[in-house]
């Protein structure tokens, strides 16, 4: 009974050997390594397997990119509704928004702003360390 159980328990572990080798071997053939030895119809169908791979992968990060442009578009209208709201909270308030009118009729895209250099200086040490030297 041992003894069968043993022989089962060893026939078992070489199956599972000989799977893991096929499954090695497809995955080197799937990465394109190793592929001299196969013949031309293995060859093709390695091909229309990779390509159906592919089909998968580009459909679902396209699927992905559609949700996150949806989330984007409802994070940006909160936004913009939220900015109508604190313009006419200024207004009520009686004060002049900056610009108001020329950035409500035609907002600037972000790269058609102007940048504003400023110059700043680093001081590390204590201090006395930072005065100027006297002359």
């Amino acid at each position: 009974m041992v003894q069968d159980n043993m022989q089962h328990v060893k026939e078992d572990a070489f199956t599972l050997a000989k799977k893991i080798e096929d499954l090695e071997v497809s995955k080197r053939k799937l990465l394109g390594v190793g592929l001299e030895p196969c013949p031309i119809d293995e060859l093709k169908q390695l091909e229309n397997q990779l390509e159906r791979s592919l089909t998968r992968i580009r459909s679902r990060k396209n699927h992905l990119l559609r949700e996150q442009i949806q989330k984007l578009k409802g994070e940006e209208k909160i936004l913009l509704e939220e900015n109508t709201r604190l313009r006419e909270k200024v207004v009520q308030c009686g004060m002049q928004p900056h610009e108001l009118s020329s950035t409500k009729k035609n907002p600037q895209p972000l790269e058609d702003r102007r940048v504003m250099e400023v110059e700043t200086e680093l001081f590390i040490g204590p201090p006395e360390t930072r005065l100027p030297p006297k002359p």
